[in-house]
């Protein structure tokens, strides 16, 4: 698999799939990845074989970096800005509708559209360093797709507090203490520990049952589809922004 370009794996043992993503950008996530992503979570959200799917990045460094910039500052008109930011809307209802608990292993620290993915999964467990921002307003456009799930999980005071203050940090323990995380270790080591002890369990618990608790615990959302495509439009209209192409030109070179 070409890991210039990033990849997308699935590996199975004993009723656990895990899937991992990867790109050499801080694993920010172009159209290729989140496609192959969203196929990935739904394929293993259908198979009867799937007991509970563990959702990572690959690295040492963030988890995700959000959305690519080198794709958003191609974007060339409206239907171009909405296909990609559907991209996200498509792994986030992927992860809704899977039939599966999906366990995310956030390692490192999240931005934009990696917090969305956080927020969907059903348990997410963390490190120290898994740090999060909602970066999306400091380039001119919002955390629009995403929303929808981190609203979900944090809130709305602590879904505002992230998309308005964007350019800043809060630290693992603030995304544990507001329900984002479930719990936050020391260690990478550790994270897995628990992450292998957590999905073992499910992987003997009655599939039946868990396939409608998954049901019981996203009720409400399904309007999604309708609701994410939505908010794909918005950010693929302001992406388009004078205002949003110089600060993403700013972003990529460095400059403040």
């Amino acid at each position: 698999m070409p890991e210039q370009n990033g990849y997308v794996n699935i590996e199975h043992d004993h009723g656990i799939s895990t899937i991992t993503f990867f790109h050499p950008a801080s694993n920010s996530l172009p159209g290729k990845i989140l496609k192959d992503l969203a196929g990935a979570i739904d394929k293993e959200g259908q198979d009867e074989r799937v007991k509970v799917i563990i959702l990572r990045s690959a690295g040492e460094g963030a988890f995700c970096a959000g959305a690519s910039f080198d794709e958003l500052v191609a974007i060339e008109n409206e239907a171009q800005g909405k296909e990609f930011f559907s991209g996200f809307a498509n792994v986030i209802n992927a992860m809704r509708k899977a039939h599966k608990f999906i366990i995310g292993r956030i390692h490192g620290k999240a931005v934009g559209g990696g917090v969305g993915l956080a927020a969907a999964c059903d348990y997410a467990l963390a490190t120290e360093h898994a740090a999060v921002k909602l970066s999306e307003l400091a380039v001119g456009i919002g955390p629009f797709v995403v929303g929808p799930a981190v609203e979900r999980k944090l809130g709305v005071s602590c879904f505002s507090q992230l998309t308005m203050d964007a350019t800043e940090w809060r630290s693992a323990e603030w995304a544990k203490k507001h329900a984002l995380y479930a719990e936050v270790y020391n260690s990478t080591q550790e994270l897995d520990d628990a992450i292998a002890r957590l999905s073992d369990k499910l992987a003997h618990s009655n599939p039946a049952a868990m396939q409608e608790l998954k049901q019981v615990f996203w009720t409400g959302t399904e309007h999604w589809d309708k609701l994410l495509a939505e908010r794909a439009a918005m950010s693929g209209r302001l992406v388009l922004s004078t205002f949003t192409r110089e600060a993403i030109a700013k972003f990529k070179t460095g400059r403040k």
